[in-house]
């Protein structure tokens, strides 16, 4: 096969897959004992942007429904890229290392 014919392939068919179904792709070794994410409850309910509800490409981070201010962490979703710590400009996320052989665990690639 020539390489102007891999060229018109185009790209492969899991670049189209919606976010949900590339996270179940992800697998992740949960450490009930160290949650490897928190957040700082008073630093984030200062913070009226909550850019770490929008940045983070796993959704790790939303709203408490019960109170606006509040932050809920969702770590079993997260893909460790550390987009959160370099958004919270006010330190409001504290991120750790996950305890060796915990955490994230990428099935396909």
């Amino acid at each position: 096969m020539s390489s102007q014919s891999k060229d018109k392939q185009g790209p492969p068919p899991s670049l189209y897959l919606p976010l949900e179904e590339k996270l179940y792709r992800v697998r992740y070794e949960i450490d009930s004992d160290h949650a490897h994410i928190r957040v700082d409850p008073e630093v984030c309910g200062q913070c009226r942007e909550k850019v770490c509800t929008f940045i983070c490409p796993a959704r790790v981070y939303t709203q408490d429904p019960e109170d606006s201010n509040l932050v809920q962490v969702h770590y079993e979703n997260c893909l460790e890229c550390g987009t959160c710590r370099v958004a919270c400009t006010r330190g409001g996320v504290i991120w750790s290392y996950p305890n060796g052989g915990q955490g994230v665990k990428y099935r396909f690639g």
